[in-house]
């Protein structure tokens, strides 16, 4: 189920949230819980079970581990760690290991083996993310472990985070969890609603444009493409993918908002960045977060020889490509960007100030669109082709179509990505996402979710089905 369906917009989503409101306080976990199954098991009944099954040795292993001292709790956490990272390993690169093997073994003069391709569960990267956030802050006693398994089921399960995140530390959101019996304020509830349209708009509004538009690009044999076409094709997929996760953030938050929850922000205009570090302080926050708590720092963090710092910051990066997806794209893109780190402490940060903050944001952006030609590409090779025709000067018989609906949306998407370069545009931001509670601000607040209702439900019902770029990590 995804969260710009029909399905979930106009069904699913206000029977949750009615129920939730009109059950007794300290019913409102197992609500969360049940209602969170069934978004789940409506778009992968197979896998349920997987998530579930999962969920309840972890419960008894965090248990173990804080009941445990010395070996004895090193050892709990270790199995642990081992059952989750062998489930994600299985089900997310078993296909792409065995398909490389094979490669290996045809090159030799080898017959390839046949094997049963396995499915991918949904979500699985996140859940898993969080079952290991859970497990590690027992063991390094940051929090309690949850008493009751219907508040750890909620941490793992809750519908709004659970298919592409954010990734909330269990430390974050466990005191939010298990005192969940506050009444839930009306302001909470409208900046919320307002935050999930917002979302719900980055997505329907321009991300599906300019992906439309992506697809039909990359789609197309390198040969048809001309410098420019593959240019414009970079540029809506740049654009795609921010308005296209961003979007699913605020639509989480704004959910969880409304339910009583403050998650951590996910993305804070990375497009606005002056270099590669700036970006991944900017870009998915939650995922640099958690490569930071729970792996950069275990290597060793900034505490050990500049070689070894750049060592580490290249595991966190190959690791965190990987994550994407298993494909050597993805591990190619994660290296790209550790490079880039790299560079920024030994001399670019320090080479950028000089070209000032446009000049610095103008080349952090071209170095982050090269990136993404990687990411979207469905090989290295096809993504050196392409980068190629982007600098090649070429020309092609084939002839782009672009009209009036993509070039606005191009406009506001280059608008609302670079929209708080300015003061007063942050100052709005802010306003908006956090606001003051004042009369008129709520009441602008509900004239424009009203505005945005009207517009997103004629674009639903006269758009196809497109998924979150995200659901497939």
């Amino acid at each position: 189920m995804v969260f710009s369906s029909s399905i979930f917009l106009f069904y699913f989503l206000p029977i949750a949230l009615l129920l939730y409101y009109i059950v007794p306080a300290r019913f409102r976990n197992l609500t969360l819980v049940l209602e969170s199954i069934f978004f789940y098991t409506w778009g992968a009944p197979k896998y349920i079970f997987v998530v579930l099954g999962a969920m309840l040795v972890d419960f008894f292993l965090a248990k173990k581990i804080h009941n445990s001292e010395g070996n004895a709790k090193k050892r709990y956490l270790v199995l642990a760690l081992s059952i989750n990272i062998g489930a994600l390993l299985y089900f997310k690169y078993f296909n792409f290991f065995i398909e490389n093997i094979n490669d290996i073994i045809f090159s030799l003069g080898f017959t390839p083996h046949n094997f049963l391709k396995v499915a991918l569960p949904i979500g699985i990267s996140f859940f898993t993310f969080h079952e290991i956030s859970y497990l590690v802050d027992v063991y390094r006693a940051k929090k309690m472990p949850f008493k009751k398994i219907t508040d750890y089921a909620l941490y793992i399960l809750f519908f709004p985070q659970l298919i592409a995140g954010p990734i909330i530390r269990f430390n974050e959101i466990s005191d939010q969890i298990a005192n969940n019996n506050a009444p839930i304020s009306y302001e909470s509830r409208l900046i919320g609603f307002f935050r999930f349209l917002i979302g719900l708009s980055k997505k329907i509004l321009i991300a599906n444009v300019c992906g439309a538009k992506a697809d039909l690009i990359f789609s197309l044999p390198v040969s048809d493409l001309s410098t420019s076409i593959a240019w414009i094709g970079a540029l809506a997929y740049t654009f795609q993918i921010y308005f296209d996760f961003s979007g699913y953030s605020d639509m989480a938050i704004g959910l969880a908002r409304m339910m009583g929850f403050v998650f951590p922000e996910n993305f804070n205009n990375p497009y606005v960045s002056q270099n590669i570090t700036e970006f991944w302080r900017r870009w998915h926050m939650t995922l640099s977060r958690w490569i930071r708590d729970y792996l950069y720092i275990s290597l060793g963090g900034n505490k050990v020889s500049a070689k070894r710092t750049y060592v580490n910051l290249v595991i966190c990066f190959l690791i965190s490509g990987f994550w994407h997806g298993a494909e050597w794209t993805f591990i190619f893109w994660g290296a790209y960007h550790g490079l880039f780190l790299i560079l920024d402490r030994l001399f670019l940060i320090k080479l950028l100030s000089k070209f000032g903050k446009l000049g610095s944001i103008l080349f952090t952006f071209f170095i982050t669109i090269i990136g993404w030609v990687f990411f979207r590409s469905n090989s290295i090779v096809v993504a050196s082709s392409y980068l190629k025709k982007m600098f090649s000067l070429s020309s092609s018989n084939y002839t782009l179509l672009l009209n009036k609906e993509f070039v606005f949306t191009m406009f506001l998407a280059v608008f609302f990505s670079f929209f708080t370069l300015p003061t007063a545009g942050q100052i709005v931001q802010n306003n908006l996402f956090d606001p003051k509670p004042s009369v008129k601000l709520f009441a602008t607040l509900s004239l424009v979710s009203i505005l945005l209702i009207v517009v997103l439900a004629g674009a639903i019902v006269s758009t196809d089905f497109n998924p979150f770029i995200y659901f497939r990590f």
